[in-house]
């Protein structure tokens, strides 16, 4: 079966889009997916994601980490997604759709895509840095000189680390800068460094204010692949108001053997 895909990129973080809608894609074979993640020998990608027919919203986003197997939600592929979308006529400027940590809704303004996260409720603090949960779990650890930082040996080791055992976690490391912070994130599921990670980013610009870094939102953010921008507001018992603001670019389309 010959299936058709879009590769899209969010702020560098790249990713191989599907309309599944006829469920012409089999989400379980992860075989395949690895191999078309794969940057040698498929077409390279962080993640793959798929676009599902959802009765009440426009689409369901299906996200898939390189290694085949389904990732929990992606803020950048999110992005992807909506542009995707957008340029398939599948929704319009403003779009709401399901992923795998609950409803977002996405609207596209000036090439800037504005996609509202799901609410935080539960932080904590591990050895003095912050674990939040942005619809994907995030480790927090604010450093400096991040350029020269190991990030894919010290990533690796925090992702791994009895503290959040089972299922692991993403680790971001935060540099504060004046007009905002610079982030590098390892990547679980992926298993490297990427360009830049959304969730990630939102879960630094939650912990730059919370510590005393800046004193309120929007928090802008460089990562190695762009800038985006973090939107929220703090309240008693969550952060709520959530958005993830920044590009999504479509970069080639293909066919491939399914």
């Amino acid at each position: 079966m010959v299936t058709a895909f879009n590769k899209y990129q969010g702020t560098g973080n790249d990713f191989i889009i599907i309309d599944n809608r006829n469920n012409g894609f089999n989400p379980g074979n992860s075989g395949l997916i690895n191999r078309l993640c794969d940057r040698r020998f498929g077409i390279g990608a962080d993640g793959l994601i798929l676009i599902g027919a959802l009765d009440g919203y426009d689409y369901e986003m299906m996200y898939f980490n390189s290694d085949g197997f389904r990732g929990t939600m992606c803020g950048n592929g999110g992005r992807c997604a909506a542009a995707f979308a957008l340029k398939h006529s599948i929704a319009g400027n403003s779009q709401r759709f399901l992923a795998s940590d609950g409803v977002h809704e996405a609207l596209s303004e000036n090439n800037i895509i504005r996609l509202t996260m799901s609410d935080v409720k539960n932080i904590s603090k591990i050895s003095g840095s912050y674990f939040i949960n942005t619809g994907s779990p995030h480790y927090v650890v604010f450093a400096s000189d991040l350029d020269n930082l190991d990030v894919f040996s010290e990533g690796r080791k925090l992702r791994w680390s009895d503290e959040f055992k089972p299922g692991g976690t993403n680790v971001n490391f935060v540099e504060i800068q004046q007009d905002g912070i610079y982030v590098r994130t390892f990547e679980r599921g992926v298993e490297d460094e990427t360009l830049s990670c959304g969730t990630g980013v939102t879960a630094s610009a939650i912990a730059s204010v919370l510590s005393g870094h800046f004193v309120s939102a929007p928090v802008n953010v460089r990562t190695r692949g762009g800038e985006l921008k973090v939107e929220f507001e703090i309240r008693s018992d969550m952060i709520t108001g959530i958005k993830l603001c920044g590009p999504a670019t479509f970069v080639f389309e293909g066919m491939i053997e399914t």
